[in-house]
C-alpha cells in the first residue's frame, strides 16, 4: 500500500512537468512527514552518509573531461580517422559515424555529448555527400547511445553508487557488449546503405590512414590512460576520472590548441552546472532509497515473486518492460537511481550477478535514449538536424529494432557481460 502511495505521488508530481530531482525530494519529504515515524535526525544522517562515497567524485571529473574533449577538436580528428578506415564501404560516412561515436564514447562517458560532438560535424558532411538527412540522423542518434555503455560511463558510476557494485568491474563488463552493439549498429548501417545504394567515399591510402591516426592519437590515448590505469591497479576509477580531466585539459589547450585558456572558465562553469544537477538528483535518490528500504518494499517484492514461483526469466523480462516504459518519461540517471534500489535486491535474491544486472540496466537506458517521447538523444539530434521528433522516430526505427534484439541477447546471455571481468580476475 505504501509503495502505491509513494509511486502515485511521484508520478503525479512528474506529470506536472516538475524536474525529476524536485519531484523525488517532495515525494520523500511528504511521505516522511505524513506517513512515517522516522526521526528527522536519522534522515539527515542517512542523507550525509549516502552521498559520502568516493565513487561519486568520479562524476564531475568525467563530465569535465567530456566537456574539454567536446570543445577541444578531438571529435573532428576521430571522425577523420574513422572515415579513412571505413569510408570506402557502403554507407562509409555512416559507418565512420558509428566508429567515431564508439571511440568518442570511450573518452567522454556521455551519450548527449557524443551525439553533439560527432553529429554536429558529421551530419552536415553526410548531407553534402548525398546521404538522406534521415539516414544520418538515425545513425548518430542511436550510435551516440554507446556513450553510456562503452566505459568510462557516468551511468555505470550512478549504478555503482546505488548498489555498491564495483565500478572497475562494471567498466570492464561494458567493453564486449559495447563493441558488440557498435558492430550491430554498423551492420544495420551497412545493410541499409547497400540496399539503397548510398554514396561511398574514395578509398584512403595507408599514408592517409596513418596521418589521421597520428592526429587523433592524443584523444585515443585517453582510453589507454583510463582503462589501463584501472586494470593495472595504478589508480581507482575515481582517480582515473580525475586523471582523464587533467589529461583532456592538456590535450585540448596545449597539444591540439583548439581551445584557449580564456575558454576554460566557461567549460568549468558548464561542467559545474551539470555536476550540481546530477548530484542533486543523487541526494534525493538516496533519501528515496532510504524510504524504500525502511518500508521493506524491495523485500516484499522479492517475497511476492518467489512466493508466486516467478523465476529469473520472468523477472528479467519484467525488468526490461519496466525500464523501457520508464525510458518514455525519464532520463537515464534518474531511472538508475530510482529503480536500482528496488530491483537490485530482488535480482540478488534470484541469483542474478550484480554486474550483469548493471549492464542490463545500462542497455535499457541506451534504448530509452533513442525512443520517444523524451529520448534524450532524439532531442539533441533534433537540435542539430532541425528535424521534428516524429520524423526522427521514423528515422531511427531500423537501428532501434536492432538495439531491442541486442537487449534480449544481453538479458539472457550473462557471459557476454561477465566473461572479460572474470578473465581479469575482477569478479
Amino acid at each position: 500500500m505504501n509503495a502505491l502511495v509513494i509511486f502515485s505521488l511521484l508520478a503525479v508530481l512528474m506529470l506536472t512537468g516538475m524536474p525529476i530531482s524536485i519531484s523525488l525530494g517532495l515525494t520523500v519529504l511528504t511521505f516522511l512527514f505524513t506517513m512515517t515515524q522516522v526521526p528527522l535526525e536519522s534522515v539527515a544522517l542517512k542523507l550525509f552518509t549516502g552521498i559520502e562515497k568516493f565513487e561519486i567524485m568520479a562524476i564531475p571529473f568525467f563530465i569535465l573531461a567530456g566537456n574539454f574533449l567536446t570543445h577541444g577538436g578531438v571529435a573532428k580528428r576521430m571522425i577523420n580517422f574513422a572515415t579513412s578506415m571505413v569510408g570506402h564501404w557502403y554507407g562509409g560516412l555512416g559507418l565512420a559515424g558509428v566508429l567515431a561515436c564508439a571511440l568518442f564514447a570511450a573518452v567522454s562517458g556521455s551519450s548527449p555529448a557524443t551525439v553533439v560532438a560527432i553529429g554536429s560535424i558529421l551530419l552536415p558532411a553526410m548531407v553534402k555527400a548525398g546521404f538522406p538527412n534521415r539516414f544520418g540522423a538515425g545513425v548518430i542518434s542511436t550510435s551516440g547511445a554507446l556513450g553510456i555503455l562503452i566505459p568510462p560511463s557516468i551511468v555505470m558510476v550512478m549504478y555503482s553508487v546505488a548498489t555498491n557494485t564495483s565500478v572497475g568491474a562494471l567498466f570492464m563488463a561494458g567493453v564486449i557488449p559495447g563493441l558488440a552493439l557498435a558492430a550491430t549498429l554498423g551492420g544495420v548501417t551497412w545493410y541499409r546503405a547497400k540496399k539503397f545504394d548510398y554514396p561511398r567515399q574514395p578509398k584512403a591510402s595507408w599514408a592517409e590512414r596513418l596521418r589521421t591516426f597520428r592526429e587523433s592519437i592524443w584523444g585515443l590515448f585517453l582510453i589507454v590512460v583510463v582503462m589501463g590505469g584501472i586494470y593495472s591497479g595504478i589508480f581507482t576509477p575515481t582517480e582515473a576520472a580525475a586523471m582523464s580531466a587533467v589529461y583532456a585539459f592538456i590535450v585540448a589547450v596545449f597539444i591540439y590548441k583548439d581551445m584557449g585558456l580564456k575558454d576554460v572558465p566557461k567549460v568549468l562553469l558548464n561542467s559545474a552546472n551539470m555536476s550540481a544537477m546530477l548530484l542533486y538528483i543523487i541526494t534525493n535518490a538516496v533519501l528515496f532509497s532510504f524510504i524504500m528500504t525502511n518500508e521493506n518494499i524491495p523485500q516484499a517484492l522479492a517475497d511476492w515473486m518467489l512466493g508466486n514461483g516467478l523465476g529469473v526469466i520472468t523477472f528479467l523480462l519484467a525488468v526490461n518492460i519496466i525500464l523501457l516504459l520508464a525510458g518514455n518519461f525519464m532520463e537515464p540517471s534518474s531511472i538508475v537511481l530510482i529503480f536500482a534500489p528496488i530491483l537490485f535486491p530482488v535480482a540478488v535474491q534470484l541469483g542474478i550477478h550484480p554486474v550483469h544486472f548493471g549492464i542490463l540496466m545500462v542497455v535499457n537506458m541506451e534504448v530509452g535514449m533513442c525512443h520517444p517521447p523524451v529520448g534524450l538523444n532524439l532531442y539533441v539530434a533534433s537540435g542539430i538536424t532541425k528535424m521534428g521528433i516524429t520524423e526522427l522516430t521514423i528515422a531511427v526505427w531500423p537501428w532501434l529494432l536492432s538495439m531491442l534484439v541486442f537487449l534480449g541477447i544481453v538479458t539472457y546471455w550473462p557471459d557476454l557481460s561477465l566473461w572479460l571481468p572474470r578473465q581479469l580476475g575482477m569478479l
